[in-house]
């Protein structure tokens, strides 16, 4: 992930998910009846018992949820039927939270018009000049938020964006007495309508100060207030357009549908970024002497993202699901550039994966594991018959996602020692979050990247001259207490220990996206720690297993990662150990090693690759489409203000020229 991508990815704080349109009404109606409370007049100390106080402030509470509450109410039930009607898409729990947010919003700028107006002379007219203001407010926020969602133009829009300030209005002309100001023979109208259009001795009398201006400033606003609209969403449309050939209101609209509900409207924004691309799909298997398999790692060049469930972010729990055996899915090396464009493509990939599992010729026999390292790189090698294992890691320094150019170099470069398939897995262990300059992206021609492929170059070499014999196996599982909101996916973690001429290496792989600095080291250090009596591992903090024995040390270790992104729903830099006691971790992991190495048995091994054909986000889209979002976000705020400011002011001299 770079810099750019980052900052992208830092959106994810505002994430939420909309609350049920039940939630959102009973809000909204406690609200109005606050508010009522303290437009309409509660004076207690001027009545001299109780139970009239009480009466009072119940019907100005009542008085608040009519003349309040009611519009929002129309507008959470009448919005989404319109704008349904019309082609649009706004759902119902949207529909009542935009309602709430609109009366929040006309709330809070009555009532600091009133501390205004009680502190100045400009008297009760000027909150109802701020009540025609907020109406109009609220017509641009939902004109705004409607043409994003639905993708409506202008005047088709406004019909379902005006559903609030319409309901309000038509209120307070019902109320307020309007209808005596326009000099209406009271004759000409049906008198069983009057009633219902002139209700001015029904109402506080507050809103006397109401008159017919008040209704051509609101229709004169509303109008202004659109037009600042179309120029604002103008102007930001226009880059992405030329650039990338798809519009901002796609992205909001689906960025809204998949953190409010889950939707999968962003799928379709990215299927019209993505390119065709052909990703490598390896899979290693074991299985018993009776055939069944005991555990499969899988490993296509995707990258498992970009967030939540989609496109591949829940790739590894898919893997799980589709395995006979115990699956192992860690991360391969892709970046974001290789993040599929939709969940649909995972069953490509799947398909894929069954077809390699269905070619894959077994060995008995395997090689011990082999360690190198140049420069920063250090990887862990194990080989299966004429292919390998290879595992790579920057630990302790701090990296994250290998490019995929870098990874398709590094396994060619351990194909030149005479091995068939290579399974390259990024284990992606270490790194210290989003801050800071560098976030330790592995690219081409960067010194890192030399170093990756010259050490699988050794790798291969040390693999192939190294002893060979019988393999065993043993797995072990545990999903753990732990959450996706602890960065711990649901695949939890998992282990893997191979046994060949008496050497013993661990696998442990953890359902998370990356890991906290140092933390890495920790749990190997504890696997391959030889056996110390227990006091001395309780003085030097060394974990014990549950029993309260010393964990069984293992020759060799590495710990991965499944870059799994429904971690990072809520938080973009969920990292494993960010949010969860380390030494828990640890204990854990030393307990699944003990079960694994419990569980060994016989088993053949074999690798085998396929090729699968997917849409993914392709080359450099994701840096464009990440900049593109933080100009906009970064400019647009400002740009936004402006408008807003500009729309303001001319508001205001339309009120002092009226």
């Amino acid at each position: 992930m770079t810099v750019t991508q980052s900052n992208l990815a830092g959106l994810s704080r505002f994430i939420f998910r909309a609350p049920r349109w039940y939630a959102s009404l009973a809000f909204a109606l406690l609200i109005a009846a606050m508010a009522g409370v303290a437009a309409f007049g509660f004076g207690i100390t001027e009545r001299a018992w109780v139970w009239e106080g009480v009466f009072f402030l119940g019907r100005d509470a009542w008085e608040g949820i009519f003349f309040i509450g009611i519009p929002t109410i129309v507008a959470s039930f009448a919005t989404t039927g319109v704008d349904r009607f019309l082609g649009g898409r706004l759902t119902r729990n949207r529909s009542s939270l935009l309602a709430l947010t609109c009366e929040v919003v006309v709330v809070a700028v009555v009532t600091g018009a009133g501390i205004v107006a009680a502190l100045t002379p400009l008297g009760q007219r000027f909150v109802f000049d701020a009540l025609v203001v907020a109406l109009a407010s609220i017509f641009a926020l939902r004109l705004l938020v409607v043409m994003a969602v639905s993708r409506s133009s202008l005047l088709v829009a406004s019909v379902p964006a005006s559903i609030q300030t319409v309901a309000s209005a038509a209120l307070l002309f019902v109320y307020s007495g309007t209808l005596r100001y326009l000099g209406i023979d009271s004759a000409a109208i049906d008198a069983h309508l009057l009633p219902y259009l002139s209700r001015a001795d029904h109402a506080p009398p507050v809103l006397s100060f109401i008159g017919p201006t008040h209704f051509v400033m609101l229709a004169v606003t509303c109008a202004l207030y659109a037009a600042a609209v179309y120029v604002f969403l103008a102007v930001i449309d226009r880059p992405w357009r030329n650039s990338l050939g798809v519009s901002v209101l796609d992205f909001i609209r689906g960025f809204i549908g998949h953190i409010a509900e889950e939707s999968r409207e962003l799928e379709d924004f990215f299927e019209q970024l993505g390119q065709r691309a052909v990703v490598p799909v390896t899979v290693l298997a074991f299985r018993r002497e009776d055939g069944t398999e005991k555990a499969r790692f899988v490993l296509p060049m995707i990258h498992p993202g970009p967030m939540g469930e989609i496109g591949g972010g829940n790739f590894p729990e898919r893997v799980a699901r589709r395995a006979d055996g115990l699956a192992f899915p860690p991360h391969a090396t892709a970046g974001h550039d290789f993040n599929l464009v939709t969940e649909r493509e995972v069953d490509t990939i799947l398909d894929a994966v069954d077809d390699a599992h269905d070619r894959i010729e077994y060995s008995p026999e395997a090689t011990r594991e082999v360690q190198v390292e140049s420069g920063e790189s250090t990887m862990l090698g194990q080989g299966f018959g004429d292919d390998a294992l290879l595992v790579s890691t920057f630990a302790p320094g701090c990296a994250d996602d290998v490019e995929y150019a870098v990874g398709l170099t590094a396994a060619a470069e351990a194909r030149t020692a005479g091995l068939d398939d290579v399974l390259l897995v990024d284990a992606h262990n270490c790194n210290d979050g989003l801050d800071g300059p560098d976030l330790g992206h592995v690219t081409p021609g960067s010194r890192r990247s030399f170093d990756m492929i010259r050490t699988a170059g050794l790798a291969g070499e040390a693999i192939r001259d190294a002893d060979r014999g019988p393999l065993r196996l043993g797995v072990a599982w545990d999903p753990t207490a732990w959450t996706p909101h602890e960065g711990i996916g649901p695949l939890g973690i998992r282990v893997a220990v191979t046994e060949v001429v008496g050497r013993t290496t661990a696998y442990v792989l953890v359902d998370g996206n990356n890991m906290e600095p140092g933390l890495r080291d920790r749990i190997v250090e504890s696997l391959c720690r030889a056996d110390e009596p227990r006091a001395e591992r309780a003085r030097t903090g060394a974990p014990l297993a549950t029993d309260g024995a010393a964990p069984t040390a293992v020759d060799a270790a590495e710990i991965m990662t499944t870059d799994t992104h429904v971690v990072n729903t809520v938080k973009a830099d969920n990292q494993v150990g960010a949010a969860i006691d380390h030494d828990d971790l640890i204990a854990l992991v030393c307990d699944l090693v003990d079960e694994a190495r419990a569980d060994l048995e016989p088993v053949d091994a074999g690798i085998a690759a396929e090729r699968a054909d997917v849409t993914v986000f392709g080359n450099d889209r994701t840096e464009t489409l990440a900049s593109h979002a933080n100009v906009a976000i970064s400019m647009g705020g400002a740009f936004a203000a402006a408008v807003i400011f500009a729309a303001m002011t001319v508001s205001v001299l339309i009120f002092f020229l009226a």
